[in-house]
């Protein structure tokens, strides 16, 4: 076991702490804890230990993201997060002050075992700095909260404190200069994804390889075994899937030029439907102080024009000129078919878009598939044909779907994904690989901590997927031959 000397390692830390900083005394408020070496390798494992953290490959803003390191496919690797009691419980009040009592019925209105609905909150839960610790390195001050929508309440009100995070690795720079532009591997800011209503932990991970897989931007995804220090040690709080965030490295890797408007829409104008748009639903993640969505208004006056079904290869072409139908139809194709409830068609968000600078025009980017890859749930997922559409309430899918040159082209990529990036085969070996993976992991799940009921929960799960993506086969080879 390397161990390094604790004088040695506290010698290193401080020269890093003040040779980023000549004002660190007067603008931290608090030093960096400097974690004793001897004692990480004691509680985290035998692993070489190194004085001085910071690199440029593993902390820096030069480094190129590492996807093969952080979105290693066939592996679960351990991410330690710890945060200061202190810390911890102003978490926790400032959840109980949005969603209600932790394990309760939540606030007025609210969801959860006797509640009467989720609770409408506008804000997002608070950041405090905490530390992460992994493979044998830390980075500080890092920005911890916790995130998520229906499944952050729901899994809150439910008594489960494995709840999702999102860390963003530069939150505090202002208040901690020596984090100045801190990266994780590359990565700025990545969600900690805590698999809500899915026993087999697959299919966050599985949904967004298929979507890359049939040529779609879509984030990175890998599966972590997450432990939280909030006082008392690490505690296990499960397995967790690690997700890139669009708005940080998709739009940079995936994208030629980043310099577009991101919009990451929520509320009624998601929807699309004639009359519905406001600035406040197209929320910018990018260009926000610039005041112009010219962009979004565009598609929506040549998606409602007039001569959609007077003159429809005129509507095309103009509809084409702003928005990218192909990969909109292509990402419709494999969505319907996986079968994906919390998506638009059914739900006003989880999605994105990007007005690509090659282009000009907005692109679909696919987001929060935890719902994805099963049969019926809630309201049900769509079917192939729309039939259980109202296609001026979601006109993006009814409208291109009642054309039929646009509908030949979503036939032709629904027999592609059942072809390619769904094939029977393809799915039912990488289900065998991934549960192989995670189930030493899933069992290791404690109440409270965890969605399975008993232990036979994780292997059902997986069953169900090898059955699901047989039977989406037939259907779509029911729906095309028709």
């Amino acid at each position: 076991m390397k161990k390094v000397s604790i004088l040695f390692f506290l010698a290193m830390q401080l020269l890093f702490v003040f040779s980023c900083s000549d004002d660190v005394a007067e603008t931290t408020g608090d030093e960096l804890e400097v974690i004793d070496s001897e004692a990480y390798v004691e509680t985290y494992g035998d692993t070489d230990f190194e004085a001085s953290d910071w690199t440029d490959d593993t902390h820096s803003k030069s480094a190129d993201p590492n996807f093969d390191e952080v979105f290693e496919d066939e592996a679960v690797k351990r991410l330690d997060i710890v945060i200061t009691e202190e810390r911890w419980q102003s978490m926790l009040d400032d959840m109980t002050s949005l969603y209600g009592t932790f394990g309760g019925s939540g606030g007025p209105g609210a969801g959860g075992p006797g509640g009467g609905g989720l609770v409408e909150v506008d804000e997002d839960p608070i950041f405090v700095p905490g530390e992460v610790l992994y493979n044998g390195k830390e980075w500080y001050r890092v920005g911890v909260r916790f995130k998520g929508n229906s499944s952050l309440q729901a899994s809150w009100t439910g008594g489960i404190l494995k709840l999702s995070f999102k860390l963003d690795f530069d939150e505090f720079e202002d208040q901690y200069p020596q984090i100045d532009n801190q990266r994780f591997y590359g990565f700025k800011k990545l969600s900690l994804k805590n698999n809500y209503n899915d026993k087999s932990m697959l299919r966050e991970k599985v949904a967004t390889d298929i979507f890359r897989d049939a040529g779609i931007a879509s984030s990175h995804a890998a599966f972590y075994a997450v432990y939280v220090d909030h006082g008392e040690g690490p505690v296990y709080f499960g397995v967790y899937t690690m997700v890139e965030e669009v708005d940080d490295t998709v739009i940079d890797t995936q994208f030629s030029d980043n310099d577009g408007n991101l919009y990451k829409p929520d509320g009624d104008g998601a929807s699309f439907a004639e009359g519905t748009f406001t600035e406040d639903v197209f929320v910018k993640k990018t260009n926000e102080d610039e005041a112009d969505f010219s962009d979004i208004e565009s598609v929506f006056a040549a998606l409602h024009a007039e001569n959609r079904t007077t003159d429809p290869e005129t509507w095309r072409a103009n509809l084409e000129t702003v928005f990218d139908t192909d990969t909109f139809l292509k990402y419709l194709a494999v969505n319907t078919v996986i079968q994906n409830w919390d998506t638009y068609g059914r739900m006003t968000h989880n999605y994105y878009l990007y007005n690509n600078p090659d282009t000009e025009k907005l692109s679909w980017i696919p987001w929060d598939n935890n719902e994805a890859l099963q049969e019926g749930t809630r309201e049900g997922a769509l079917a192939l044909d729309f039939s259980d559409l109202n296609a001026t309430e979601w006109p993006l899918i009814g409208y291109l779907y009642q054309d039929a040159t646009y509908r030949a082209q979503y036939d032709a990529y629904l027999q592609e994904v059942v072809d390619n990036a769904f094939s029977v085969g393809t799915m039912q070996a990488k289900y065998v690989t991934y549960g192989t993976l995670v189930e030493p992991f899933a069992n290791l799940e404690v109440s409270g901590y965890t969605f399975l009921s008993s232990s036979s929960d994780f292997q059902a799960a997986i069953s169900q997927l090898n059955s699901h993506v047989s039977a989406r086969a037939t259907a779509v080879s029911s729906y095309l031959n028709k």
